[in-house]
């Protein structure tokens, strides 16, 4: 399974993805569930996957491949000429992958993927998108400034207490990393390392692209500091009015 989450802020974009994927308890593996793209002082670009890794795999690749292609005549991530076309321009891929292999599938629910589309182009706000299968797609607004994909029921909590489209981005980044260490603690299929982005608003370039490891200090002192905050919390309720 996986675990990724997507804030879209007035300061800008904050991803955050696990590596985890599992077919049984002995058939662990690490694959990035992250990629981005960036023309510099043009556009930044950022997707997490889900789901069916055979498909999103192919997804990938075909838009890598037709950004590197100097003959292509297309449209690309790196030059449609807004963010929602970028999402219809990948969403028309994960149906186009879905027909292509569908019919050598036995149930349709081993096809499904999901994908969070991040990113800002000049001229436009950042903007943040939900991609399903069926190649639709809806977008995050100022009342859900946010999207998860994967095990997201044990990391929402925090994300919906604390986080607003006002929230500056250091707390966004600390709201996404305590969402992943809560899910990481809770569900098995969900594990390290991590891939963090972050796009500051009209900055066009990720101030932050980086893979934290399980042995990294500072994400080991965060998460041993939010439990003693949770348990320092939980006593305090003791104090609280008590249920007649």
């Amino acid at each position: 399974m996986t675990y990724c989450v997507a804030l879209k802020l007035k300061a800008g974009l904050v991803m955050l993805s696990d590596t985890r994927t599992n077919a049984g308890v002995d058939n662990v593996s690490r694959f990035c569930k992250m990629f981005t793209w960036t023309n510099p002082g043009e556009r930044a670009i950022t997707i997490m996957t889900a789901g069916n890794l055979a498909v999103t795999q192919a997804v990938i690749a075909k838009l890598q491949e037709e950004i590197d292609d100097p003959n292509f005549q297309g449209e690309t991530l790196l030059s449609a000429p807004s963010m929602s076309r970028v999402a219809s321009l990948v969403g028309s891929y994960m149906q186009n992958v879905q027909h292509q292999w569908g019919g050598g599938v036995s149930a349709a629910a081993e096809m499904g993927a999901t994908m969070i589309l991040a990113g800002q182009r000049l001229g436009a706000p950042p903007r943040l998108f939900m991609i399903y299968s069926a190649g639709n797609y809806i977008e995050a607004t100022d009342d859900t400034p946010f999207f998860q994909l994967g095990e997201f029921k044990y990391g929402k909590p925090i994300i919906d207490r604390v986080i607003s489209v006002d929230s500056t981005i250091d707390d966004g980044v600390t709201a996404c990393l305590l969402s992943m260490d809560s899910t990481i603690r809770s569900n098995l299929s969900v594990g390290m390392p991590l891939d963090l982005a972050v796009l500051p608003t009209d900055s066009f370039a990720f101030s932050e692209r980086r893979r934290i490891e399980a042995e990294d200090p500072n994400f080991y002192a965060m998460s041993e500091a939010w439990s003693a905050a949770l348990r320092e919390a939980f006593i305090k309720m003791r104090e609280a009015p008590k249920w007649s």
